[in-house]
């Protein structure tokens, strides 16, 4: 019976791994052996079943190579199988948590969350800033933060990151803006009169936490149920930090610049 090419392609380990190594470019039977670490019995009937698929072909040298259709079925499974890393990593937050607030645009690249980790509450501490969390933001210079749930204990931060003259722009949404407005008034000021700082407030109901800085960046998703668990995805990878910022930027551009109050 004939294998299609997505069984081919996904259904063993050690084919996809053939695969997304012979993207890297050509390489001899000895060389896939020792790359993969497996042996002659195991990875040559994958290869035999690649090169009847015409996934991979053979030349006179021993070595192998991706054909033309080869070449194409592995640029798009690059994405998917990213993709379903990043949900695979960590199965029960994604599947509980509400992520209807990330654009489609940016679902679609999600796979560029890359190597992310997730930042789980400490029950001693439950209701302090994460310290791995502070700890960086206090170190960079360049932060943009979308924020739509409050959390008094961030206005010391902010505080401490203007006398850094760190450069930083918030995005509030309504409630975390009137709330600001009502009760924390001088600190609110502050943050509107400083020369590195701008403010911005979003109307939109929008249920998430985006920070993203020269360093790191950090995504918080509400449960469900629409309820803050304390927990958080932070990742250093370049690809993370860009994808955090393109969602900063989304939410930027539909906000209105606060000038005073």
């Amino acid at each position: 019976m004939k294998i299609s090419l997505i069984d081919l392609a996904f259904l063993s380990e050690k084919r996809k791994d053939v695969l997304l190594l012979l993207e890297e470019g050509p390489k001899t039977g000895d060389e896939i052996k020792t790359a993969l670490n497996v042996n002659s019995t195991s990875i040559m009937p994958q290869i035999k079943k690649l090169k009847e698929g015409r996934l991979i072909v053979q030349d006179e040298r021993n070595t192998y190579r991706l054909s033309d259709m080869g070449e194409i079925v592995v640029e798009k499974m690059e994405p998917l199988l990213d993709t379903v890393r990043v949900f695979e990593e960590n199965y029960d937050y994604w599947t509980n948590h509400d992520f209807t607030a990330i654009p489609e645009h940016l679902l679609n690249r999600i796979d560029e969350l890359g190597n992310y980790f997730l930042l789980e509450a400490d029950l001693n501490r439950l209701f302090e800033v994460p310290e791995d969390f502070k700890n960086n933001l206090l170190e960079s210079k360049n932060i943009k933060i979308f924020l739509s749930y409050f959390n008094p204990l961030y206005i010391e931060i902010y505080s401490e990151l203007i006398r850094k003259e760190a450069e930083m722009c918030l995005i509030l949404t309504e409630p975390v803006f009137d709330r600001l407005k009502k009760d924390y008034l001088e600190d609110l000021k502050m943050l509107v009169e400083s020369k590195n700082t701008e403010i911005y407030v979003c109307d939109k109901n929008v249920t998430l936490k985006d920070v993203v800085t020269e360093r790191f960046c950090s995504l918080v998703l509400f449960d469900k149920k629409g309820k803050f668990d304390h927990q958080r995805l932070m990742s250093f990878d370049e690809s993370a930090l860009k994808w955090c910022e393109e969602l900063f930027l989304y939410y930027k551009d539909m906000s209105r610049r606060l000038e005073k109050v």
